[in-house]
């Protein structure tokens, strides 16, 4: 006899339990072929979706095993808080009881997070409208949200969930957020020090009691990534400074009853300071000890410093891969005298073994096309692995302006003993861009230009940009493509066409214009690695239209040469780019050239211009940039040089703190800047990053100092006529393009001269 009930009922935590509890023969149920199956209590689920997780069908033979199976199924589903099973003969009716559905998300009292992004997280974990409401999953996006308020030094948020039963089974999840104030440092203490204060180990610290820019730098507000960064920082601090045996003890962090003030104590142990007292070289070094000597930047009678120590252990790896040697190791070993405090080191080297290069990967590039990239590299696939061809595809990739970021990786490629593939991961910025200037100044109040242009246009690395400025001086409107691989060589072309209309700076609209129009190609030829030369040819029409004002220079012109002056220039250039970076360079040098020769038409002249930009790091924080820009241009087959070929100086992009191009000749009046076919202008920034920016590379402040000037055809260079300023100005590569904001001081300055203190701009450097 049978005396199992033909009812059950299973709760989800007792499912394993009942399907062990199936298996004995006291609670067996008597197996039996199915004639049918319902399904009861379904109020939005499809009833086909519990049919497709049951492991039977109709004409199935049904046991206590697949009865278990099909709870379990069902459970899994994450859809009913309930699952019966009812046999009524030989029909078997599945009773669920469904999980109510979220048919509202709201966030009370949120300010310190976007809401948007929250919503966007919960809904990755399966809380979002119109998902099963899942308590042990709201329980942990509380905690979650808590912790992150930890992280931002909420200390004291509270936040409380609240689950209103609605109509059709439904509810409404309400996080309620009580934020409160951030818990700020109040005292950050060092103790064990003895060579150097408290006050100069703080200062090495991102984290301090608070200053005049912690509300955005939020740099008194605790976080242990942060103090953990800012240990290490004081542990490179010692070991840079000869205390090998430096040491943390301890690190405490109280944070008082009301949550509001936190206190931190550093525990340190200095040790002894030792100088370095010898380098010795022992393992294979492949015949060229001398030139792995050369590369030791470890300095004997020096304190130690763990800084030169990992430089020379870099400098020996890198070297090693110049001749293939992609897996050579470098071990340090340190030989201590405690008794003279002196230390020297052997650096063992194991070059392991050769290894070619499988494979080039290139990830991170969802715009730009993956051949932009790769043309770029020196390294090629099944070739010998080589650090210094590595090194220049890594600095000619980012030369090219495209990314933020730009890192090779090197794998080892699995089962083999010779081969890796490289990987470049490259982090791109947006290459269109929208370039807005503007200036103030009495004579124009706001002066504006505008532009498009798209460096990497559909992802081809061809450069595209109109240009047009709608200053009621300076009108322009200039359209420019370049196509850096218009040969497989690596041969460039590029095209301008351009129409300019310039009027003095009087207020006067019915002064005297210069217009300009024309178009031009040229083409580089890559004659190394860092050196182009370019050739090419531009058609120019200038006219002098007569108004008001104007001058005898441009009367005399027009009297000998006409209204209209055609020319066709041949241009020759060179440009020599060693910088690390075309976006945001920190080493490294930039060279210019560039010579118009115009021998027919009505102008005829020569016009060359050169110019150097020097990076040069000073710290890892700090650069030092400096930059040389001199033009000079005369007149040929004894004709004048052209007025409309001058050079102009002053404003943005030559002297800051200067109107925009009224540092030269000008008109008896002082009225009208004629500029000038000589120029000089010579530009100092020290560039450092924004506090609170951390590694950003894209934000930084800048000091800076400028001279220059516009010289005429007939007056003399003088040095004693350079005007000069000085300022700070902001530097960010923003989506928009480039952006520079300076505020500028003239140092060397006449009464005549126009100042333009404040001025920024959107795609110009210097």
């Amino acid at each position: 006899m049978n005396f199992l009930p033909q009812q059950f009922r299973l709760q989800p935590l007792c499912v394993l339990i009942a399907a062990a509890l199936g298996s004995m023969s006291a609670w067996a149920i008597e197996p039996f072929k199915l004639k049918d199956i319902r399904v009861e209590g379904l109020q939005r689920i499809e009833s086909g979706t519990v049919f497709a997780s049951l492991p039977f069908r109709v004409g199935d033979l049904y046991n206590d095993e697949s009865g278990a199976a099909a709870i379990r199924a069902l459970f899994a589903l994450g859809l009913f808080k309930d699952v019966r099973l009812d046999a009524q003969g030989d029909v078997l009716v599945v009773i669920v009881e469904e999980r109510p559905s979220i048919s509202e998300v709201e966030w009370v009292g949120l300010k310190e997070f976007d809401k948007d992004v929250l919503v966007k997280a919960l809904k990755e974990v399966g809380i979002s409208e119109g998902r099963p409401f899942d308590k042990a999953l709201a329980d942990k996006a509380e905690q979650e949200l808590k912790r992150q308020y930890i992280t931002r030094s909420l200390y004291g948020a509270e936040v409380v969930t609240t689950v209103t039963p609605v109509e059709r089974n439904r509810v409404k999840l309400t996080f309620t957020v009580t934020e409160g104030g951030p818990s700020k440092i109040k005292e950050i203490r060092i103790t064990g020090n003895q060579a150097f204060t408290e006050d100069t180990l703080k200062d090495q610290f991102n984290l301090d009691v608070g200053g005049w820019l912690s509300w955005y730098t939020k740099s008194d507000r605790y976080s242990r990534t942060k103090l953990n960064a800012d240990l290490e920082t004081l542990r490179s601090y010692y070991l840079s400074r000869g205390f090998l045996e430096f040491r943390i003890d301890s690190t405490q962090v109280a944070i008082s009853p009301d949550k509001q003030d936190i206190s931190i104590a550093i525990n340190v142990t200095e040790g002894e300071r030792f100088v370095v007292s010898g380098v010795k070289l022992e393992g294979n070094y492949l015949g060229k000890d001398d030139e792995f000597k050369a590369l030791v930047k470890i300095g004997l009678g020096q304190p130690y410093n763990a800084e030169t120590v990992a430089e020379t252990t870099k400098a020996f790896t890198d070297y090693f891969g110049k001749f293939g040697f992609a897996f050579a190791r470098v071990d340090v070993r340190p030989e201590i005298d405690r008794l003279n405090n002196r230390v020297s080191f052997v650096l063992q080297a194991e070059p392991s073994r050769r290894a070619y290069v499988r494979r080039i990967n290139v990830a991170g590039n969802n715009r730009t096309r993956d051949e932009v990239i790769r043309r770029e590299f020196r390294q090629l696939e099944s070739a010998w692995y080589d650090g210094d061809k590595i090194k220049l595809s890594r600095d000619r990739v980012d030369r090219l302006g495209f990314f933020t970021e730009v890192n090779i990786d090197t794998q080892e490629v699995p089962a083999t003993t010779d081969q890796v593939d490289l990987t470049i991961n490259v982090v791109e910025k947006p290459t269109g861009s929208v370039t807005l200037g503007a200036g103030f100044s009495s004579t124009e109040k706001v002066a504006l230009s505008f532009g498009i242009r798209q460096e990497n246009a559909f992802g081809s690395g061809n450069y595209l940009a109109t240009e047009v400025n709608t200053s009621k001086y300076n009108r322009t409107i200039v359209i420019s493509t370049t196509d850096p691989y218009y040969t497989p060589e690596g041969i460039s072309r590029t095209i301008d066409v351009f129409h300019r209309t310039t009027r003095p700076y009087l207020g006067d609209l019915n002064a005297y214009s210069l217009v300009s129009s024309g178009a031009g190609m040229r083409f580089g030829v890559p004659f190394s690695e860092i050196d182009t030369v370019y050739f090419g040819a531009n058609l120019e029409q200038t006219s002098i239209r007569p108004g008001t004002n104007l001058p005898n220079a441009y009367v005399e012109y027009m009297q000998q040469f006409g209204y209209t002056s055609n020319s066709l220039p041949l241009t020759v250039g060179w440009a020599r780019d060693g910088r690390d970076s075309a976006l945001v360079p920190t080493r490294g040098m930039l060279q210019r050239f560039n010579s118009d020769l115009s021998m027919a038409g009505d102008a005829r002249y020569v016009r060359t211009n050169y110019q150097i930009q020097q990076y040069t790091p000073l710290t890892k924080r700090y650069t030092l940039a400096l930059n040389v820009d001199l033009g000079w241009g005369q007149g040929l087959s004894n004709r004048p040089y052209p007025l409309f070929k001058n050079y102009f100086v002053g404003g943005l992009g030559s002297v800051r703190g200067f109107q925009q191009s009224t540092l030269g000749p000008s008109d008896s009046t002082n009225s009208l800047y004629l500029g000038g076919p000589k120029k000089i202008v010579m530009n100092a920034e020290l560039l450092a990053p924004f506090p609170g920016a951390g590694n950003d590379r894209t934000l930084r402040l800048f000091a800076f100092t400028d001279v220059g000037r516009a010289f005429g055809e007939n007056e003399k260079i003088s040095l004693s006529e350079l005007r000069s300023s000085y300022g700070v100005g902001l530097s960010w590569i923003s989506p928009m393009g480039p952006l520079r904001f300076s505020y500028a001081m003239p140092m060397r300055r006449q009464v005549a001269d126009k100042i333009q203190r404040l001025q920024f701009q959107i795609g110009t450097s210097f």
